[in-house]
């Protein structure tokens, strides 16, 4: 039993934990979190608001929130409204009072599982509810986050007291298929010289390589890579066409997939901010942003594949490259944030690999 911060009514979906202690706009909007309900495990949440240029993406893409304790104050000079008046206006069900750690002990011991947040005092259908939540594994989640139609990004990246910039001269043309896409991400390659085209993720490898692009981008995405047949198919073609890739998050399981490789489903999955991962050829450990459910088993990867990262937590695999083709794989998200110059690497490896192709064409 807990209090209503949200909208009234009910929803359902996988619970899972995020061990950040910031952020959480960013988060909520992150198109990852589609079909699931959001625990955070920092007891404090909602201190800064919301403001319009934090979102990641056009809407709260999770299903449902679960704090332990909501602000009832608002401190921040870029807060336009309330983290409780963002979640009712964007009809979002959540509840605070709740145990989150308890909740993250639990999850931990006996792995993912559903639930249920529901206003009002029906605990039977809460219940039902809960048990008749749609689990991950299996499920396309990546058409429901996909854009529907094409599209231009060439805005860069947010700076104090600038806001966001624009793209004026492109070294770079980039297309990329869209599984759940970050604003960030595309902001970091705009802001490196990149004119993205964004396309929706069932386009066809004919479809991207007719905007002759300098490289192609697998964004992030929510769910299981299974299901994603036509994506997989796609991107075994675009493998073949020489154009450099880089996959990120989901994007990165797919082209696991692509190149012969399987994926699992883990237990509870890595969801938050500050994780190690160890950098195996440059010897070195990144701080890095998690936000995935499903990791690729390292031991499938063919004779053509290099794993180049791991998890320091786990021990599961977190990056791979090809070493027939120019194309790599991480799982981790790149954000700006929460180790600027470290987590730029991955851009600035995809950028070298158009400027070499470039050269040799």
């Amino acid at each position: 039993m807990g209090f209503s911060i949200g909208a009234e009514g009910q929803t359902s979906g996988e619970v899972v934990f995020n061990t950040a202690m910031c952020a959480y706009q960013e988060i909520l909007t992150d198109p990852g979190y589609s079909g699931q309900l959001l625990a955070f495990t920092y007891p404090h949440i909602g201190n800064v608001g919301v403001n319009p240029e934090d979102a990641e993406s056009d809407r709260i893409q999770a299903a449902g929130l679960i704090v332990r304790d909501i602000s009832p104050v608002v401190s921040n000079f870029r807060a336009t409204k309330s983290l409780s008046d963002y979640l009712k206006e964007e009809n979002i069900v959540a509840i605070s009072g709740i145990d989150t750690r308890k909740l993250t002990l639990v999850l931990r011991e006996k792995g993912s599982m559903g639930g249920a947040i529901v206003t009002g005092d029906d605990e039977a259908g809460a219940l039902e509810l809960a048990r008749s939540a749609r689990s991950l594994a299996g499920t396309d989640l990546v058409s429901a986050v996909s854009t529907k139609e094409p599209y231009e990004w060439t805005r860069t990246q947010w700076r104090m007291n600038q806001g966001y910039g624009e793209l004026r001269d492109a070294r770079y043309r980039v297309v990329a298929l869209d599984f759940g896409v970050k604003r960030n991400l595309l902001g970091a390659l705009a802001e490196r010289g990149a004119h993205v085209t964004v396309l929706p993720a069932k386009s066809t490898a004919a479809d991207v390589l007719a905007l002759n692009p300098d490289g192609i981008l697998l964004t992030n995405g929510p769910g299981d890579p299974a299901p994603l047949a036509y994506a997989v198919e796609t991107v075994r073609e675009l493998l073949e066409s020489g154009v450099p890739i880089m996959g990120v998050c989901i994007g990165h399981l797919v082209l696991a997939l692509a190149s012969g490789a399987r994926t699992f489903r883990m237990d509870v999955g890595q969801h938050g901010l500050n994780h190690p991962v160890k950098d195996l050829p440059g010897n070195k450990v990144l701080i890095t942003a998690q936000n995935h459910s499903f990791a690729v088993d390292s031991g499938s990867l063919p004779a053509n594949c290099r794993m180049t990262h791991v998890a320091l937590f786990d021990g599961t695999l977190q990056g791979f490259e090809r070493t027939d083709r120019p194309a790599f794989g991480f799982q981790w998200h790149p954000e700006v944030m929460p180790a600027e110059g470290v987590v730029g690497d991955p851009y600035d490896r995809f950028i070298s690999m158009m400027d070499q192709t470039k050269v040799t064409v």
